[in-house]
C-alpha cells in the first residue's frame, strides 16, 4: 500500500490532470487531461483496510478507460473531418463524444457503474469520485451542445437517482444515487447558466463534505446504523439528520439555494416540463431522506444501548458544527445579507 506522502502526489496529479482538461484548447489535450487524472485516482482508491477497493478500482478502470478510448475515437473522427475531409455527420461524432463524458461522470443511462463502485470505497475517495471527479467531465459537456441527448439524460438522471435511492440499506450507495440525481440537476444548470452550475457545485461540494466528514468519522456503512450510535448526543444526531434535509433541498436550509437558482431560471426560460420533472424527482428523494430522519425526530423513539463502548475516530467537533451551522442556516444568512445590501 502507498504511504500518505505517495497519496498527496497522487492527489497533486490528480488536481493538475483536471486542470489540463479545463484549461485545453484542444480535444486531444482534454483528454491527455482526463488519462493523467484517471491513472492518478486509481491509487488513491486502494484500501487496506477495505477489500473491495481493489475490485472497485479495477471496475472504474474498465469503465473510465472504456469512455476514453470512446471519446479518442470520436477525436480522431473529428480530425479526419477536419484535415482529410471526409464525409463524416458533425453531429453523429459530437453524439459520441456526449456519451463518453456521460459515461465519465455517471450519468443515467450511463450511470450503472456508479452505486457499485462506491459501495467498495472509503467516504473520502467515495467524496472525491462524487464531487472532484466530476469536474473536468462537466467543463467538457457545457462545449458539447446536443439538446436531445443532454436532456434525456437529464431526465433519466433525476428518475433513476430518485427512484433508486428508495430500496437502499446501505449509505453509500443512497448516496450514490442521490449523487445522480444531483447531477442531473447540475446538467440543466450548466446548459442554461454556468453560473448557476458552479453555484450549485459549490454547495453540493460543500454539503457533500459535511456528511462524508460525520460518515468517516463514525464509521457509518447502513442505514440501521444512524439509530444506535448517537444516543449519547441527541444533537449531534439531530445536527446530522439536520444536514441530510439540507442535501435533499429542503427549505429553509442551505441545500435548496441552488435549486432555488435552477428553478428561477427554467421558470425565466419557460421549460415548465422540465421543471416539473427536477421538482418531483426531488419531492422523491425527500421522502427517502425523511424516512431515515422520521423514526430519529421522534420524541418516544426508543433507541438501543448495547453499542455505548464502540470506538469511534477523534474528531475536530467544533469545525463540524460550524461546517453544519452554515448547511442547516445558511440559506436564512444569504436571504439577509441579500435583502440588506
Amino acid at each position: 500500500m502507498f504511504n500518505n506522502s505517495s497519496k498527496i502526489l497522487f492527489v497533486i496529479i490528480m488536481l493538475a490532470g483536471s486542470l489540463i482538461t479545463i484549461t485545453s484548447n484542444s480535444w486531444l489535450g482534454a483528454w491527455m487531461g482526463l488519462e493523467i487524472n484517471l491513472l492518478s485516482f486509481i491509487p488513491l482508491m486502494s484500501d487496506s483496510n477495505n477489500l473491495m477497493s481493489t475490485e472497485a478500482s479495477l471496475k472504474y478502470f474498465l469503465v473510465q478507460a472504456m469512455a476514453s478510448t470512446v471519446l479518442l475515437f470520436a477525436i480522431i473522427l473529428m480530425m479526419m473531418k477536419n484535415n482529410i475531409n471526409y464525409e463524416i455527420n458533425m453531429s453523429y461524432i459530437t453524439m459520441i463524444i456526449l456519451s463518453a463524458l456521460l459515461l465519465k461522470s455517471g450519468a443515467a443511462p450511463f450511470h450503472f457503474w456508479f452505486p457499485n463502485i462506491m459501495e467498495g470505497l472509503s467516504w473520502m475517495n467515495c467524496l472525491l469520485l462524487m464531487t472532484w471527479q466530476k469536474i473536468a467531465p462537466l467543463m467538457l459537456i457545457s462545449h458539447v451542445n446536443i439538446k436531445m441527448l443532454l436532456f434525456s439524460s437529464i431526465i433519466l438522471s433525476v428518475i433513476i437517482g430518485s427512484l433508486g435511492g428508495l430500496n437502499q440499506s446501505s449509505m453509500r450507495k443512497l448516496m450514490a444515487f442521490s449523487s445522480i440525481n444531483h447531477l442531473g440537476w447540475m446538467l440543466m444548470a450548466l446548459n442554461s447558466n454556468e453560473v448557476i452550475w458552479f453555484i450549485y457545485f459549490l454547495l453540493y461540494s460543500f454539503l457533500s463534505l459535511t456528511l462524508t466528514f460525520m460518515f468517516n468519522n463514525f464509521k457509518i456503512f447502513h442505514f440501521n446504523q444512524m439509530f444506535s450510535l448517537f444516543f449519547n448526543s441527541k444533537i449531534l444526531k439531530f445536527i446530522l439528520l439536520m444536514n441530510f434535509l439540507s442535501l435533499g433541498g429542503l427549505p429553509p436550509f442551505l441545500g435548496f439555494l441552488p435549486k432555488w437558482l435552477v428553478i428561477q431560471q427554467l421558470s425565466i426560460e419557460n421549460q415548465y416540463f422540465m421543471l416539473m420533472i427536477l421538482v418531483m424527482s426531488t419531492l422523491i428523494t425527500l421522502f427517502f431522506y425523511l424516512r431515515i430522519c422520521y423514526s430519529a425526530f421522534m420524541l418516544n423513539y426508543f433507541e438501543n444501548n448495547w453499542l455505548i463502548n464502540m470506538p469511534v475516530k477523534k474528531m475536530n467537533y467544533s469545525m463540524y458544527l460550524f461546517m453544519s451551522f452554515f448547511s442547516i442556516f445558511g440559506l436564512s444568512f444569504i436571504s439577509i445579507l441579500y435583502f440588506m445590501f
